[in-house]
């Protein structure tokens, strides 16, 4: 099972590994292992994948993947921009060398998409800045715009699950505008009135990109799209689909951690079973995001039929991230689990990633949807 060409060290890494491209295959292109896809049309580019050597020096350390996430969004392009395989292969790559990273990542590569699909002028912020993206809602917990009579908007309230929201410059937030309406605003974090609203980050996972609760008390912002827009817009069901491209390295990541403990001595027939059964699990999670981004890309992938992909592909993929986590750990025992920090991080941070699917409930979601539309299995 030979393995791709890694990317070299950036001369600046301290201790970082060298990066392994994930890359996305095209239908029928050949492959040759769970860790390694064909080339063709999914390759990434020789100024994305300078940056990219990087990632392993940045591996676990939020401000190093900030400076990352920078440099990645001045060359990379959005989803439905023509080349949505190598976006996702980057996104892919990076959480098959660190989970941590490819959070911190994944939202502000996000942001800029929003802000362009919006038509919105970044000339306002800073070239440095960096983005996420603030759209969870949370009981008890509103956070809403008003339109003062100088035309500002301005945000009232607290917001639920802001990720690394005090290490970031900018944010991409939605907030109430009215009964039943939302919208999205671009808002400059370390404005007055910005705040902390509370909460506790327990988790083991993901410990480094905290999601708690901010309030903002009479904060300007700038409208992103008109109302509901950012919900219907076909590149919200693209962003999904992206953040299934980070589970999916992490399972990758896993992956090549078990072929490398095969290797160190004979495999017996159970270990033989656990690399085939994981090896299938990743190949169906991969086969469903290369076809999600060659119909992205195609233009094939908007409206009820984009959410419908979204729904269809993130549930794959998270069914594979849950299946390579279960024959990790049966494959490798609690060695690797008490021993092996690199090891011990990625699969908690793992499992709280693949949290952002829903599980039976997005399921339930998906089967309502086929048959609201009419459609089948």
């Amino acid at each position: 099972m030979p393995s791709p060409t890694p990317l070299r060290p950036h001369p600046t890494a301290t201790g970082g590994a060298a990066v392994v491209p994930v890359l996305l295959a095209r239908a029928g292109a050949a492959r040759d292992g769970a860790d390694r896809g064909g080339d063709d049309g999914a390759a990434i580019a020789p100024e994305v994948g300078a940056l990219l050597t990087r990632a392993g020096g940045a591996a676990g350390d939020v401000g190093q993947s900030l400076d990352l996430a920078r440099g990645l969004g001045a060359v990379l392009p959005g989803p439905g921009e023509g080349r949505t395989g190598e976006l996702w292969s980057v996104l892919a790559t990076l959480g098959a060398v660190d989970l941590t990273t490819a959070r911190v990542v994944e939202p502000h590569l996000d942001a800029l998409a929003i802000l362009r699909q919006a038509g919105v002028d970044r000339s306002a912020a800073p070239q440095d800045a960096t983005w996420g993206v603030f759209a969870a809602e949370g009981p008890g917990l509103r956070l809403s715009a008003t339109r003062g009579g100088d035309g500002t908007w301005r945000l009232e309230g607290v917001k639920p699950w802001c990720s690394l929201a005090d290490r970031l410059s900018h944010a991409v937030v939605t907030a109430h505008t009215g009964p039943g309406s939302r919208r999205a605003f671009a808002v400059e974090l370390r404005a007055p009135g910005v705040t902390g609203g509370g909460g506790t980050w327990a988790s083991r996972g993901l410990r480094d990109v905290p999601s708690l609760a901010t309030r903002f008390d009479g904060v300007p912002a700038v409208p992103v799209g008109e109302d509901d827009w950012y919900l219907t817009r076909p590149g919200f069901a693209w962003g999904g689909i992206g953040v299934a491209a980070c589970w999916y390295g992490g399972a990758v990541g896993l992956a090549r951690a078990m072929v490398a403990a095969a290797r160190t001595r004979p495999p017996d027939q159970v270990a033989l079973m656990h690399l085939g059964a994981v090896d299938g699990a990743l190949h169906a999670a991969r086969s469903s995001l290369l076809e999600a981004a060659s119909l992205v890309d195609a233009g094939d992938a908007e409206g009820a039929q984009g959410a419908l992909l979204a729904l269809r592909v993130r549930g794959v993929v998270a069914e594979a991230v849950e299946r390579v986590l279960a024959h990790a750990a049966h494959a490798l025992g609690p060695g690797p689990l008490t021993g092996d920090e690199e090891h011990a991080r990625r699969v908690a941070d793992l499992q709280v990633y693949v949290r952002q699917h829903h599980a039976e409930r997005d399921q339930a979601v998906l089967g309502k949807s086929l048959l609201d539309g009419g459609g089948a299995p």
